[in-house]
């Protein structure tokens, strides 16, 4: 997988995790959302994110900024 490939990817799984945390829409909901992603897919995405914020400070860096201006 190649950067370009890799960087919306990311994005997309940060914007469902942030979704998952920050409102109160269920997985279906989050993933219509997301041009019709499947339920298990954003719970996935989810999960991923949780374990990659607990091995790259940087990106939970990112994850805390993004939260802190969503939150306001």
């Amino acid at each position: 997988l190649s950067l370009h490939d890799a960087l919306p990817i990311l994005a997309r799984q940060v914007a469902m995790y942030l979704c998952r945390q920050l409102t109160h829409f269920s997985l279906p909901e989050i993933g219509n959302a997301f041009g019709g992603k499947d339920h298990t897919t954003v719970l996935h995405s989810c999960k991923k994110i949780e374990d990659q914020i607990k091995e790259d400070s940087g990106l939970k860096n990112l994850v805390m900024e993004l939260t802190t201006i969503l939150q306001q």
